[in-house]
């Protein structure tokens, strides 16, 4: 039998982010404010978006994301922090880190 374990404010930083839906709600690049989609593929200082049109790749280090998880609840993190490979990030231990997060 399978288990699941859901994606929560607290952990969702040790989940794969693949098929989360996000939005770029800050940027120090102005053209990346706004964008916003699936996210289809990640790599170490990136994150490539579905937006629906066309895919996007959003380099992490510039930009505050907001998470949409399965639940409904929201999450916003700054990129800097989830600089990582997905593989590595999953295994890190995340201590100190804030995040905003609830129901919008």
């Amino acid at each position: 039998m399978w288990s699941f374990i859901m994606i929560t404010p607290q952990n969702v930083f040790r989940h794969e982010f693949i098929g989360l839906s996000v939005e770029v709600i800050d940027s120090n690049h102005e053209g990346l404010i706004g964008i916003q989609g699936i996210i289809i593929d990640e790599t170490r200082n990136t994150i490539k978006i579905d937006t629906g049109n066309e895919e996007k790749i959003i380099p992490k280090a510039n930009v505050t994301l907001l998470f949409t998880l399965p639940e409904g609840d929201k999450v916003s993190i700054d990129g800097k922090v989830i600089l990582a490979r997905p593989e590595d990030r999953i295994k890190k231990k995340f201590k100190k880190i804030r995040w905003n997060y609830g129901r919008h």
